[in-house]
């Protein structure tokens, strides 16, 4: 499983913030709401959840709490960049910074750094995707015409954001054009049960697999989802991301 973090992947800069005000209001957001945060090391590689405890604008100094394990914050401290990303009222926040330092504060451990100069503030639908488990495949329901009869067909999911989902069609029974929309969807939430979404087609790759079959893969948006269900799917991100922490840490 593997995290594409969304940092540097394409021309950013309609969504750069500058102004140090709005800087500072949005990371205040993110405090005051006690909204979670993932912390992405090693081109996203290794993901922690954090959250932000104090913003010092006097010493220009942002304070987050420390990752569990003192491996996993040495390897923190070590890294050349650490990004962060979260999401504020449905809008993704995503910063990064260098040279984090480990701290005390308020009797336990803590990461300091300084106050990003700018971050990204995106609107859209670029928060980083995570992969769900190939073990346990997480499965969306879809009705699609084949030979002019609606059927209910379930599809694989390859990953999740809070934007959207990317889905496998092996039989490449649907209708892939951009643009397309499904409505009635169900997906298919572990320890949340199934929820009701609309699809919304917006890419899709024909991949050759290593034993020479072909899939495809179909890059889907999340059309006006629900507060409650996008809640539960940020919970399940979380969920995702904190095994893969434990498992990587040696916890779980």
């Amino acid at each position: 499983m593997q995290i594409s973090p969304t940092l540097g992947t394409e021309n950013q800069s309609p969504y750069q913030v500058d102004s140090r005000r709005e800087i500072i209001s949005l990371l205040k957001g993110l405090r005051d709401s006690n909204q979670l945060i993932s912390m992405l090391i090693h081109s996203g590689s290794e993901v922690f959840i954090t959250s932000i405890l104090d913003i010092d604008e006097e010493n220009n100094l942002m304070i987050v709490d420390s990752a569990p394990g003192k491996l996993a914050n040495q390897r923190i401290v070590e890294a050349p960049r650490v990004s962060f990303e979260g999401l504020l009222d449905k809008i993704g926040i995503q910063f990064s910074s260098a040279n984090l330092e480990l701290i005390d504060f308020e009797n336990r451990p803590a990461l300091q750094f300084a106050i990003p100069p700018n971050l990204i503030r995106l609107q859209r639908r670029e928060y980083y995707r995570i992969n769900t488990p190939l073990s346990t495949p997480i499965k969306v329901s879809m009705p699609v015409d084949i030979d002019g009869k609606l059927e209910i067909i379930k599809f694989s999911l390859v990953d999740i954001s809070c934007g959207g989902v990317a889905i496998l069609d092996e039989k490449k029974v649907l209708d892939c054009s951009a643009g397309k929309t499904f409505e009635h969807c169900k997906l298919d939430l572990p320890t949340v049960g199934l929820v009701d979404i609309t699809l919304q087609i917006r890419n899709h790759q024909e991949l050759v697999l290593l034993n020479g079959k072909s899939n495809r893969r179909i890059g889907c948006q999340f059309i006006n989802l629900s507060n409650s269900v996008l809640s539960n799917i940020q919970r399940y991100i979380m969920k995702l991301e904190r095994e893969r922490n434990a498992k990587m840490t040696g916890i779980g």
